[in-house]
């Protein structure tokens, strides 16, 4: 393990040392979930996320992020609303940034786990008549994939964050609530940033 370490830490210093950007950095970013179901409303997310850049166009990191959000639930074409889940993400994540300017866009992918909260109890309806079910506390693997631009430390960033759906049975009903959602973002990085002339 000893002879895998150190060309990986030799290689990290030596990229490090000859950035034009500072490598060590963490991004604050607050914003708007919307899950990706007709008919439910989003809700807000905040996040934190950590960062190192490998090279200048090329930063790895740890998405730690929290939606709140309405729960939708589908079952014979109809949607109904929930109570207010908690989607809960860690992720590992890598961008690429373009360009050595101050304004930069960039793209990303991540993946790792989703923690999703119980639903609380949903109302499903007919029309003619009604049954409450609730939908478990559930962890699932998931995936993001991300595009925005960063202008200095500031950052807007539209992301895309795939999660298999529950599933669950009332009858002989299927009952079905996507936990997919789109977030849209805007964040700030500590850290970070263009080094001074002659500096280390």
């Amino acid at each position: 393990m000893k002879y895998f370490l150190l060309p990986l830490f030799m290689f990290i210093v030596f990229s490090a040392s000859g950035q034009t950007y500072k490598p060590f950095k963490v991004n604050l970013s607050v914003g708007y979930a919307q899950p990706l179901v007709t008919g439910i409303s989003g809700g807000v997310l905040f996040a934190l996320e950590p960062k190192y850049g490998i090279t200048d166009h090329l930063d790895v990191g740890v998405r730690l992020e929290g939606a709140l959000v309405a729960r939708g639930v589908t079952v014979n074409g109809r949607t109904s609303t929930g109570e207010v889940n908690y989607l809960g993400s860690y992720l590992l994540t890598g961008n690429y940034v373009f360009g050595k300017t101050k304004t930069r866009p960039f793209i990303g992918l991540g993946g790792g786990l989703y923690r999703i909260t119980s639903s609380g109890l949903i109302e499903i309806t007919d029309g003619q008549s009604w049954e409450e079910v609730t939908l478990t506390a559930a962890n699932k693997w998931g995936a993001l994939l991300r595009a925005g631009i960063k202008a200095g430390h500031f950052l807007v960033s539209v992301e895309y964050n795939a999660v298999p759906a529950s599933i669950a049975h009332l009858g002989s009903s299927r009952l079905k609530s996507r936990n997919d959602y789109l977030g849209i973002k805007v964040g700030f990085d500590i850290g970070g940033g263009k080094r001074k002339l002659g500096s280390e």
